[in-house]
């Protein structure tokens, strides 16, 4: 439905002005569902990127402080009962048992400085290649969203004249139905007639003056089109003669500034320059 309208037909906008207001509850959800997913998903790019939270890591690191305490124990067990073999105070076994323990604890000073390492680095490349994929979808999903949002409620693209307006407010706008004509001054025509005879002289670029009834002033416009094909004189031609002759539809061009002067529709007379 068309909950507002902000211009009228016959009316100057300019370039960003509001045009018109459709209903947008759905586009509005759709679009703050799409933002949530995105700060879901980089949030979990986040964690993946960072690694494990700081307790964990500090718990990993206190591991591996009391497993190298215990290798430098079990270092100077071997060391003492290497001499009290040599002095055959103890069996062969012992010392065996002691190097044993000595091993094992090498081995966790290994294995839990690799798993603090792991836990700094983060997740796996391909996990945190995945997230980032995520992210950049998410984010294509928010874009569409809001370019969905705002085209319930359009600005004017350009300046130019509010041709026609064709619904009130209230009313239903059917799907790609407009609501608004805008009439840029750059589209804006002077169309006339020239006699057979003349035709040849004019030509894409040429200068003629425009002036209107009512006004002392003349526009310059430039030829832009010449028809290719002769016709006869319309039924009803403003001109001071109207005689039954091939004629040439011409149009012209004016300033985009002298644009908004010319009323559409309005009759002119035409010089060539």
């Amino acid at each position: 439905n068309l909950e507002g309208l902000a211009v009228s037909r016959g009316g100057q906008v300019e370039a960003g002005q509001p045009l018109f207001d459709l209903e947008r509850e759905h586009e509005r959800a759709a679009a703050a569902e799409a933002e949530q997913n995105l700060r879901q998903a980089e949030n979990r790019l986040a964690d993946l990127e960072k690694g494990q939270r700081p307790s964990e890591i500090a718990a990993l690191e206190a591991k591996l402080a009391q497993a190298r305490i215990a290798f430098e124990l079990a270092q100077k067990e071997y060391a003492r009962r290497d001499a009290l073999l040599k002095q055959n105070a103890i069996a062969q076994e012992q010392l065996d048992r002691s190097r044993t323990e000595m091993e094992r604890g090498e081995a966790q000073i290994r294995q839990l400085a690799a798993e603090l390492e792991t836990a700094r680095l983060g997740a796996r490349p391909d996990q945190v290649a995945a997230a980032r994929a995520a992210v950049a979808a998410a984010q294509e999903r928010v874009a569409q969203a809001k370019w969905a949002l705002a085209q319930k409620q359009p600005v004017a693209p350009q300046d130019g004249l509010v041709f026609d307006t064709y619904y009130v407010p209230g009313e239903f706008v059917p799907a790609a139905r407009p609501v608004v004509s805008i009439l840029p001054p750059g589209n804006v025509l002077v169309r006339f007639f020239v006699p057979e005879e003349a035709v040849a002289a004019l030509a894409p670029g040429s200068k003629v003056s425009v002036r209107m009834d009512g006004s002392d002033r003349a526009y310059p416009a430039a030829i832009s089109y010449i028809s290719p094909q002769a016709e006869y004189t319309p039924p009803v031609i403003y001109s001071r003669e109207t005689r039954a002759k091939l004629v040439y539809l011409i149009e012209a061009r004016p300033a985009a500034a002298d644009a908004p002067a010319l009323h559409p529709g309005q009759p002119v007379e035409v010089r060539v320059e």
